[in-house]
Protein backbone atom coordinates (compact mmCIF):
# COMPACT_ATOMS: atom_id res chain seq x y z
CA UNK A 1 0.00 0.00 0.00
CA UNK A 2 1.43 3.35 -1.03
CA UNK A 3 2.06 6.01 1.60
CA UNK A 4 1.65 8.83 -0.95
CA UNK A 5 -1.17 11.24 -0.09
CA UNK A 6 -4.36 10.84 -2.05
CA UNK A 7 -4.71 13.41 -4.83
CA UNK A 8 -7.98 15.36 -4.56
CA UNK A 9 -7.72 17.00 -7.98
CA UNK A 10 -6.95 15.43 -11.35
CA UNK A 11 -4.57 17.17 -13.71
CA UNK A 12 -6.31 19.13 -16.45
CA UNK A 13 -6.66 17.35 -19.76
CA UNK A 14 -6.54 19.83 -22.68
CA UNK A 15 -9.74 19.94 -24.73
CA UNK A 16 -9.46 19.86 -28.52
CA UNK A 17 -13.00 20.17 -29.94
CA UNK A 18 -13.64 18.59 -33.31
CA UNK A 19 -15.10 20.60 -36.14
CA UNK A 20 -18.82 20.04 -36.62
CA UNK A 21 -21.45 21.25 -39.08
CA UNK A 22 -25.10 21.88 -38.35
CA UNK A 23 -27.70 24.57 -37.63
CA UNK A 24 -26.49 25.31 -34.10
CA UNK A 25 -22.86 25.56 -35.21
CA UNK A 26 -23.94 27.89 -38.03
CA UNK A 27 -25.90 30.03 -35.59
CA UNK A 28 -22.83 30.25 -33.34
CA UNK A 29 -20.72 31.40 -36.32
CA UNK A 30 -23.25 34.11 -37.10
CA UNK A 31 -23.47 35.18 -33.46
CA UNK A 32 -19.69 35.31 -33.19
CA UNK A 33 -19.37 37.34 -36.40
CA UNK A 34 -22.04 39.85 -35.40
CA UNK A 35 -20.79 40.30 -31.84
CA UNK A 36 -17.14 40.62 -32.82
CA UNK A 37 -18.11 42.99 -35.63
CA UNK A 38 -19.99 45.21 -33.18
CA UNK A 39 -17.10 45.19 -30.73
CA UNK A 40 -14.30 45.88 -33.19
CA UNK A 41 -16.10 48.22 -35.63
CA UNK A 42 -18.52 50.22 -33.47
CA UNK A 43 -15.89 52.74 -32.24
CA UNK A 44 -15.22 53.70 -35.89
CA UNK A 45 -18.83 54.63 -36.65
CA UNK A 46 -19.04 58.41 -37.02
CA UNK A 47 -21.95 60.56 -35.85
CA UNK A 48 -22.16 64.30 -36.50
CA UNK A 49 -23.14 66.17 -33.33
CA UNK A 50 -21.90 69.63 -34.26
CA UNK A 51 -18.64 71.52 -33.83
CA UNK A 52 -18.23 71.17 -30.07
CA UNK A 53 -18.98 67.49 -29.54
CA UNK A 54 -17.13 64.28 -30.52
CA UNK A 55 -18.15 62.69 -33.81
CA UNK A 56 -17.97 59.14 -32.47
CA UNK A 57 -21.30 57.31 -32.41
CA UNK A 58 -20.58 55.42 -29.17
CA UNK A 59 -18.20 57.01 -26.71
CA UNK A 60 -17.66 56.89 -22.95
CA UNK A 61 -16.06 60.31 -22.49
CA UNK A 62 -14.52 59.95 -19.02
CA UNK A 63 -12.66 63.27 -19.22
CA UNK A 64 -15.88 65.25 -19.68
CA UNK A 65 -18.01 62.77 -17.72
CA UNK A 66 -20.35 62.07 -20.60
CA UNK A 67 -21.71 59.02 -22.42
CA UNK A 68 -22.71 59.24 -26.08
CA UNK A 69 -24.78 56.63 -27.88
CA UNK A 70 -25.70 57.78 -31.38
CA UNK A 71 -28.27 60.57 -30.82
CA UNK A 72 -28.44 60.03 -27.04
CA UNK A 73 -26.23 61.96 -24.63
CA UNK A 74 -26.08 60.93 -20.97
CA UNK A 75 -24.77 63.39 -18.39
CA UNK A 76 -23.27 62.40 -15.01
CA UNK A 77 -26.44 63.22 -13.06
CA UNK A 78 -28.39 60.92 -15.43
CA UNK A 79 -26.55 57.79 -14.37
CA UNK A 80 -29.91 56.23 -13.60
CA UNK A 81 -30.14 55.45 -17.35
CA UNK A 82 -27.02 53.29 -17.08
CA UNK A 83 -28.33 51.67 -13.90
CA UNK A 84 -31.63 50.96 -15.69
CA UNK A 85 -29.84 49.35 -18.63
CA UNK A 86 -27.87 47.14 -16.23
CA UNK A 87 -31.12 46.11 -14.54
CA UNK A 88 -32.61 45.29 -17.94
CA UNK A 89 -29.53 43.23 -18.81
CA UNK A 90 -29.87 41.29 -15.55
CA UNK A 91 -33.59 40.66 -16.06
CA UNK A 92 -32.94 39.63 -19.65
CA UNK A 93 -30.34 37.13 -18.46
CA UNK A 94 -32.81 35.75 -15.92
CA UNK A 95 -35.50 35.50 -18.63
CA UNK A 96 -33.38 33.64 -21.17
CA UNK A 97 -31.93 31.35 -18.51
CA UNK A 98 -35.40 30.52 -17.24
CA UNK A 99 -36.58 29.70 -20.76
CA UNK A 100 -33.50 28.11 -22.38
CA UNK A 101 -30.92 27.44 -19.68
CA UNK A 102 -27.40 28.76 -20.23
CA UNK A 103 -28.11 30.03 -23.73
CA UNK A 104 -26.18 33.23 -22.92
CA UNK A 105 -23.11 31.16 -22.05
CA UNK A 106 -23.41 29.07 -25.19
CA UNK A 107 -23.78 31.84 -27.74
CA UNK A 108 -23.11 35.37 -26.49
CA UNK A 109 -20.79 35.33 -23.48
CA UNK A 110 -17.47 37.09 -24.32
CA UNK A 111 -15.55 34.09 -22.96
CA UNK A 112 -17.41 31.79 -25.36
CA UNK A 113 -17.10 34.15 -28.34
CA UNK A 114 -13.36 34.73 -28.01
CA UNK A 115 -12.68 31.08 -27.18
CA UNK A 116 -14.53 30.10 -30.36
CA UNK A 117 -12.38 32.55 -32.30
CA UNK A 118 -9.17 31.22 -30.75
CA UNK A 119 -10.15 27.61 -31.46
CA UNK A 120 -10.94 28.56 -35.05
CA UNK A 121 -7.46 30.07 -35.48
CA UNK A 122 -5.91 27.04 -33.78
CA UNK A 123 -7.73 24.72 -36.20
CA UNK A 124 -6.55 26.75 -39.22
CA UNK A 125 -2.93 26.50 -38.10
CA UNK A 126 -2.64 23.09 -36.42
CA UNK A 127 -5.45 21.11 -38.06
CA UNK A 128 -8.60 19.47 -36.72
CA UNK A 129 -8.94 17.53 -33.48
CA UNK A 130 -6.84 14.47 -34.31
CA UNK A 131 -3.99 16.57 -35.71
CA UNK A 132 -4.00 18.79 -32.62
CA UNK A 133 -4.01 15.76 -30.33
CA UNK A 134 -1.02 14.30 -32.15
CA UNK A 135 0.79 17.63 -31.98
CA UNK A 136 0.05 17.90 -28.25
CA UNK A 137 1.56 14.46 -27.56
CA UNK A 138 4.45 14.97 -29.96
CA UNK A 139 7.88 15.84 -28.59
CA UNK A 140 9.18 19.31 -29.24
CA UNK A 141 10.81 19.72 -32.64
CA UNK A 142 11.04 22.43 -35.29
CA UNK A 143 7.62 21.63 -36.71
CA UNK A 144 5.88 21.82 -33.34
CA UNK A 145 7.77 24.99 -32.42
CA UNK A 146 6.84 26.62 -35.74
CA UNK A 147 3.13 25.77 -35.42
CA UNK A 148 2.93 26.83 -31.79
CA UNK A 149 4.75 30.14 -32.40
CA UNK A 150 2.50 30.88 -35.37
CA UNK A 151 -0.60 30.17 -33.29
CA UNK A 152 0.60 32.23 -30.32
CA UNK A 153 1.45 35.21 -32.53
CA UNK A 154 -2.01 35.05 -34.09
CA UNK A 155 -3.59 34.86 -30.63
CA UNK A 156 -1.53 37.84 -29.45
CA UNK A 157 -2.64 39.88 -32.45
CA UNK A 158 -6.27 39.07 -31.66
CA UNK A 159 -5.67 40.05 -28.03
CA UNK A 160 -4.00 43.27 -29.14
CA UNK A 161 -6.96 44.13 -31.36
CA UNK A 162 -9.29 43.34 -28.47
CA UNK A 163 -7.45 45.61 -26.04
CA UNK A 164 -7.18 48.35 -28.66
CA UNK A 165 -10.88 48.22 -29.49
CA UNK A 166 -11.73 48.56 -25.79
CA UNK A 167 -9.64 51.73 -25.50
CA UNK A 168 -11.33 53.16 -28.61
CA UNK A 169 -14.65 53.25 -26.75
CA UNK A 170 -13.17 55.77 -24.27
CA UNK A 171 -11.51 58.21 -26.68
CA UNK A 172 -11.85 59.32 -30.29
CA UNK A 173 -10.80 56.16 -32.15
CA UNK A 174 -8.77 57.68 -35.04
CA UNK A 175 -7.01 60.09 -32.68
CA UNK A 176 -6.03 57.54 -30.04
CA UNK A 177 -4.89 55.06 -32.73
CA UNK A 178 -2.46 57.62 -34.16
CA UNK A 179 -1.27 58.54 -30.67
CA UNK A 180 -0.66 54.90 -29.75
CA UNK A 181 1.27 54.23 -32.95
CA UNK A 182 3.40 57.36 -32.53
CA UNK A 183 3.98 56.68 -28.82
CA UNK A 184 2.24 59.86 -27.62
CA UNK A 185 -0.82 58.25 -26.00
CA UNK A 186 -1.35 58.42 -22.26
CA UNK A 187 0.35 55.58 -20.31
CA UNK A 188 -3.07 54.45 -19.04
CA UNK A 189 -4.08 53.63 -22.63
CA UNK A 190 -1.04 51.39 -23.11
CA UNK A 191 -1.68 49.78 -19.71
CA UNK A 192 -5.25 48.88 -20.65
CA UNK A 193 -4.25 47.53 -24.06
CA UNK A 194 -1.48 45.35 -22.64
CA UNK A 195 -3.68 44.10 -19.79
CA UNK A 196 -6.55 43.14 -22.09
CA UNK A 197 -4.14 41.59 -24.59
CA UNK A 198 -2.73 39.35 -21.84
CA UNK A 199 -6.12 38.42 -20.37
CA UNK A 200 -7.66 37.72 -23.79
CA UNK A 201 -4.70 35.51 -24.71
CA UNK A 202 -4.89 33.63 -21.41
CA UNK A 203 -8.68 33.32 -21.10
CA UNK A 204 -9.40 32.45 -24.74
CA UNK A 205 -6.27 30.49 -25.60
CA UNK A 206 -4.97 28.84 -22.43
CA UNK A 207 -7.66 28.67 -19.73
CA UNK A 208 -10.71 28.30 -21.97
CA UNK A 209 -13.22 26.01 -20.25
CA UNK A 210 -11.48 26.51 -16.90
CA UNK A 211 -12.86 30.07 -16.75
CA UNK A 212 -16.42 28.78 -17.17
CA UNK A 213 -15.96 26.00 -14.61
CA UNK A 214 -14.02 27.73 -11.86
CA UNK A 215 -14.01 31.50 -12.34
CA UNK A 216 -17.55 32.24 -13.51
CA UNK A 217 -20.25 32.32 -10.81
CA UNK A 218 -23.18 31.94 -13.20
CA UNK A 219 -23.18 28.09 -13.37
CA UNK A 220 -23.76 28.07 -9.62
CA UNK A 221 -26.52 30.70 -9.78
CA UNK A 222 -28.45 29.45 -12.79
CA UNK A 223 -30.24 26.70 -10.87
CA UNK A 224 -32.33 29.34 -9.11
CA UNK A 225 -33.57 30.57 -12.51
CA UNK A 226 -34.54 27.14 -13.88
CA UNK A 227 -37.40 24.72 -13.30
CA UNK A 228 -38.91 21.62 -14.93
CA UNK A 229 -40.06 23.66 -17.95
CA UNK A 230 -36.63 25.12 -18.74
CA UNK A 231 -35.37 23.85 -22.10
CA UNK A 232 -31.80 22.54 -21.91
CA UNK A 233 -29.53 20.25 -23.90
CA UNK A 234 -30.06 16.66 -22.75
CA UNK A 235 -29.62 13.04 -23.83
CA UNK A 236 -32.65 10.79 -24.31
CA UNK A 237 -31.19 7.83 -22.48
CA UNK A 238 -34.48 5.93 -22.62
CA UNK A 239 -34.04 5.89 -26.37
CA UNK A 240 -30.25 5.54 -26.60
CA UNK A 241 -29.51 2.86 -24.00
CA UNK A 242 -27.98 0.36 -23.98
CA UNK A 243 -25.24 1.84 -26.10
CA UNK A 244 -23.45 -0.06 -28.80
CA UNK A 245 -23.67 -1.34 -32.34
CA UNK A 246 -24.99 -4.77 -33.10
CA UNK A 247 -22.43 -7.19 -34.48
CA UNK A 248 -22.83 -10.57 -36.08
CA UNK A 249 -24.04 -13.11 -33.54
CA UNK A 250 -24.84 -10.46 -30.90
CA UNK A 251 -28.46 -10.81 -29.69
CA UNK A 252 -28.44 -7.71 -27.48
CA UNK A 253 -31.10 -5.10 -28.32
CA UNK A 254 -29.15 -1.87 -28.49
CA UNK A 255 -30.56 1.61 -28.33
CA UNK A 256 -29.96 4.32 -30.90
CA UNK A 257 -26.66 5.45 -29.33
CA UNK A 258 -23.80 3.66 -31.08
CA UNK A 259 -21.24 5.07 -28.61
CA UNK A 260 -19.37 6.86 -31.39
CA UNK A 261 -18.23 9.64 -29.00
CA UNK A 262 -19.11 12.31 -31.58
CA UNK A 263 -20.98 14.35 -28.96
CA UNK A 264 -17.95 14.26 -26.66
CA UNK A 265 -15.40 15.07 -29.35
CA UNK A 266 -17.13 18.32 -30.39
CA UNK A 267 -17.83 19.58 -26.87
CA UNK A 268 -15.73 22.69 -26.05
CA UNK A 269 -16.06 21.84 -22.35
CA UNK A 270 -14.85 18.25 -22.81
CA UNK A 271 -17.87 16.66 -21.09
CA UNK A 272 -20.13 13.76 -22.02
CA UNK A 273 -23.73 15.00 -22.25
CA UNK A 274 -24.89 11.39 -21.83
CA UNK A 275 -23.85 11.58 -18.19
CA UNK A 276 -26.78 13.94 -17.49
CA UNK A 277 -26.95 17.59 -16.56
CA UNK A 278 -23.58 18.98 -15.50
CA UNK A 279 -22.35 22.30 -14.18
CA UNK A 280 -19.81 22.49 -17.03
CA UNK A 281 -22.42 22.38 -19.83
CA UNK A 282 -22.83 25.79 -21.49
CA UNK A 283 -25.80 24.70 -23.66
CA UNK A 284 -23.98 25.44 -26.92
CA UNK A 285 -25.80 22.53 -28.64
CA UNK A 286 -22.80 21.42 -30.71
CA UNK A 287 -23.37 17.91 -29.41
CA UNK A 288 -26.85 18.05 -30.98
CA UNK A 289 -25.35 18.81 -34.39
CA UNK A 290 -22.83 16.00 -34.03
CA UNK A 291 -25.39 13.43 -32.90
CA UNK A 292 -27.95 14.44 -35.52
CA UNK A 293 -25.31 13.97 -38.22
CA UNK A 294 -24.60 10.41 -37.01
CA UNK A 295 -28.32 9.60 -36.77
CA UNK A 296 -28.81 10.85 -40.34
CA UNK A 297 -26.02 8.60 -41.61
CA UNK A 298 -27.54 5.63 -39.78
CA UNK A 299 -31.03 6.39 -41.06
CA UNK A 300 -32.43 6.97 -37.58
CA UNK A 301 -34.59 9.74 -36.15
CA UNK A 302 -32.76 12.88 -35.04
CA UNK A 303 -33.03 14.19 -31.48
CA UNK A 304 -31.17 11.56 -29.48
CA UNK A 305 -29.38 14.57 -28.01
CA UNK A 306 -31.68 17.57 -28.15
CA UNK A 307 -33.12 20.64 -26.48
CA UNK A 308 -35.70 19.21 -24.08
CA UNK A 309 -37.23 20.05 -20.71
CA UNK A 310 -37.45 17.87 -17.61
CA UNK A 311 -41.22 17.77 -18.08
CA UNK A 312 -40.69 16.46 -21.63
CA UNK A 313 -38.46 13.70 -20.28
CA UNK A 314 -41.16 12.57 -17.87
CA UNK A 315 -43.83 12.66 -20.59
CA UNK A 316 -41.73 10.80 -23.15
CA UNK A 317 -40.73 8.09 -20.68
CA UNK A 318 -44.43 7.55 -20.04
CA UNK A 319 -45.13 7.45 -23.77
CA UNK A 320 -46.93 10.81 -23.82
CA UNK A 321 -46.31 13.58 -26.39
CA UNK A 322 -43.98 16.50 -25.68
CA UNK A 323 -45.29 19.77 -24.31
CA UNK A 324 -45.36 22.50 -27.02
CA UNK A 325 -42.34 24.78 -26.78
CA UNK A 326 -44.58 27.86 -26.52
CA UNK A 327 -46.19 26.42 -23.40
CA UNK A 328 -42.73 25.94 -21.88
CA UNK A 329 -41.95 29.58 -22.52
CA UNK A 330 -45.24 31.16 -21.45
CA UNK A 331 -45.33 30.34 -17.77
CA UNK A 332 -45.50 32.52 -14.62
CA UNK A 333 -41.72 32.78 -14.11
CA UNK A 334 -40.93 33.90 -17.68
CA UNK A 335 -43.97 36.17 -17.83
CA UNK A 336 -42.85 37.85 -14.59
CA UNK A 337 -39.33 38.44 -15.94
CA UNK A 338 -40.75 39.70 -19.24
CA UNK A 339 -43.11 42.08 -17.46
CA UNK A 340 -40.38 43.50 -15.22
CA UNK A 341 -37.99 43.82 -18.17
CA UNK A 342 -40.61 45.65 -20.23
CA UNK A 343 -41.56 47.88 -17.29
CA UNK A 344 -37.98 49.06 -16.81
CA UNK A 345 -37.56 49.55 -20.57
CA UNK A 346 -40.72 51.65 -20.87
CA UNK A 347 -39.75 53.73 -17.83
CA UNK A 348 -36.30 54.45 -19.30
CA UNK A 349 -37.77 55.34 -22.69
CA UNK A 350 -40.28 57.73 -21.16
CA UNK A 351 -37.58 59.30 -18.96
CA UNK A 352 -35.35 59.73 -22.00
CA UNK A 353 -37.94 61.63 -24.00
CA UNK A 354 -39.38 63.77 -21.20
CA UNK A 355 -36.09 64.95 -19.71
CA UNK A 356 -35.83 68.74 -19.99
CA UNK A 357 -33.42 70.46 -22.37
CA UNK A 358 -32.68 73.07 -19.68
CA UNK A 359 -31.59 71.78 -16.28
CA UNK A 360 -30.63 73.82 -13.24
CA UNK A 361 -29.15 72.95 -9.87
CA UNK A 362 -29.15 75.31 -6.89
CA UNK A 363 -27.30 75.18 -3.59
CA UNK A 364 -27.73 77.87 -0.89
CA UNK A 365 -24.46 79.01 0.65
CA UNK A 366 -24.78 78.30 4.38
CA UNK A 367 -21.62 79.93 5.67
CA UNK A 368 -22.83 82.48 6.52
CA UNK A 369 -26.56 81.84 6.27
CA UNK A 370 -27.19 85.50 5.45
CA UNK A 371 -25.32 88.80 5.39
CA UNK A 372 -26.59 92.14 6.72
CA UNK A 373 -25.52 94.92 4.35
CA UNK A 374 -24.64 98.50 5.34
CA UNK A 375 -28.16 99.76 4.58
CA UNK A 376 -29.72 97.03 6.76
CA UNK A 377 -30.93 94.85 3.89
CA UNK A 378 -30.47 91.06 4.09
CA UNK A 379 -28.54 89.18 1.42
CA UNK A 380 -28.55 85.42 0.72
CA UNK A 381 -26.05 83.72 -1.59
CA UNK A 382 -26.74 80.77 -3.92
CA UNK A 383 -24.54 78.62 -6.11
CA UNK A 384 -26.47 77.89 -9.32
CA UNK A 385 -25.44 75.56 -12.13
CA UNK A 386 -27.03 75.83 -15.58
CA UNK A 387 -26.56 72.87 -17.93
CA UNK A 388 -26.50 73.82 -21.59
CA UNK A 389 -27.28 70.58 -23.47
CA UNK A 390 -27.12 72.24 -26.88
CA UNK A 391 -24.23 72.26 -29.33
CA UNK A 392 -23.86 76.05 -29.22
CA UNK A 393 -23.20 78.75 -26.62
CA UNK A 394 -26.43 80.19 -25.20
CA UNK A 395 -27.45 83.08 -22.91
CA UNK A 396 -29.53 82.34 -19.83
CA UNK A 397 -31.47 85.01 -17.94
CA UNK A 398 -32.23 85.03 -14.19
CA UNK A 399 -35.29 86.51 -12.50
CA UNK A 400 -37.48 86.18 -9.39
CA UNK A 401 -41.20 85.54 -9.17
CA UNK A 402 -42.18 87.09 -5.84
CA UNK A 403 -43.71 90.51 -5.17
CA UNK A 404 -41.67 91.40 -2.07
CA UNK A 405 -39.38 93.88 -3.81
CA UNK A 406 -36.48 91.41 -3.79
CA UNK A 407 -33.40 92.13 -5.83
CA UNK A 408 -31.28 89.59 -7.68
CA UNK A 409 -27.66 90.10 -8.69
CA UNK A 410 -25.04 87.96 -10.40
CA UNK A 411 -21.50 87.97 -9.14
CA UNK A 412 -19.07 89.71 -11.48
CA UNK A 413 -21.64 91.36 -13.76
CA UNK A 414 -24.26 94.09 -13.65
CA UNK A 415 -26.55 92.12 -15.96
CA UNK A 416 -28.83 89.21 -15.11
CA UNK A 417 -27.53 86.97 -17.90
CA UNK A 418 -24.76 84.40 -18.19
CA UNK A 419 -23.37 82.70 -21.30
CA UNK A 420 -23.16 78.91 -20.93
CA UNK A 421 -20.78 77.22 -23.31
CA UNK A 422 -22.01 74.42 -25.55
CA UNK A 423 -22.52 71.11 -23.73
CA UNK A 424 -21.16 72.50 -20.49
CA UNK A 425 -22.49 73.36 -17.06
CA UNK A 426 -22.11 77.03 -16.19
CA UNK A 427 -21.79 77.73 -12.49
CA UNK A 428 -22.56 81.19 -11.17
CA UNK A 429 -22.94 82.80 -7.75
CA UNK A 430 -26.26 84.58 -7.34
CA UNK A 431 -27.22 87.12 -4.63
CA UNK A 432 -30.82 87.70 -3.52
CA UNK A 433 -31.39 90.84 -1.41
CA UNK A 434 -34.42 91.69 0.77
CA UNK A 435 -34.84 95.38 1.72
CA UNK A 436 -34.55 96.35 5.38
CA UNK A 437 -37.79 95.87 7.28
CA UNK A 438 -39.44 93.80 4.53
CA UNK A 439 -41.34 90.68 5.45
CA UNK A 440 -38.71 88.28 4.01
CA UNK A 441 -35.91 90.17 5.78
CA UNK A 442 -37.60 89.81 9.16
CA UNK A 443 -38.86 86.23 8.86
CA UNK A 444 -36.62 83.31 9.79
CA UNK A 445 -37.25 81.37 6.53
CA UNK A 446 -39.32 82.13 3.44
CA UNK A 447 -39.99 80.25 0.23
CA UNK A 448 -38.17 81.56 -2.83
CA UNK A 449 -38.42 80.67 -6.52
CA UNK A 450 -35.66 81.56 -8.99
CA UNK A 451 -36.45 81.48 -12.73
CA UNK A 452 -33.99 80.81 -15.56
CA UNK A 453 -34.87 81.44 -19.23
CA UNK A 454 -33.12 80.17 -22.36
CA UNK A 455 -32.30 83.29 -24.37
CA UNK A 456 -32.61 81.44 -27.71
CA UNK A 457 -35.71 79.26 -27.39
CA UNK A 458 -37.45 81.15 -24.58
CA UNK A 459 -37.83 77.94 -22.56
CA UNK A 460 -38.12 78.63 -18.84
CA UNK A 461 -37.54 76.56 -15.76
CA UNK A 462 -37.36 77.31 -12.05
CA UNK A 463 -35.86 76.09 -8.84
CA UNK A 464 -37.46 76.45 -5.43
CA UNK A 465 -35.31 77.22 -2.44
CA UNK A 466 -35.52 79.23 0.80
CA UNK A 467 -34.55 82.75 1.82
CA UNK A 468 -33.08 83.13 5.31
CA UNK A 469 -33.95 86.32 7.21
CA UNK A 470 -33.01 87.68 10.63
CA UNK A 471 -36.03 86.21 12.38
CA UNK A 472 -38.26 88.26 14.73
Amino acid sequence: MSDAPEQLYAAREPVFPKRVKGPFRSFKWWAMGVLLGIYYLLPWVRWDRGPNLPDQAVLVDMANRRFFFFWIEIWPHEFYFIAGLLIMAGLGLFLFTSAFGRVWCGYACPQTVWTDLYILVERWIEGDRNARLRLHKQKWNLQKLRLRLTKWVAWLLIGLATGGAWVFFFADAPTILVEMITGTAHPIAYTFVLSLTATTFFFGGIAREQICIYACPWPRIQAAMMDEDTIVVAYRDWRGEPRGKARKGDTTEYGDCVDCMACVNVCPMGIDIRDGQQLECITCALCIDACDDIMKKLGRERGLVDYIALKDEQNERAGNPKTPILKHMLRPRTLLYTGLWALVGVALTVALFVRPALEVTIRPVRNPTYVTLADGSIRNTYEIGVRNKHGEDRPYYFSLSDANHLQIELEGTDELVVIAEADEEKKVRVYVIAPKGSEMATLDRSDLRIWIKDGVTGDRTFKDTVFNGQGR
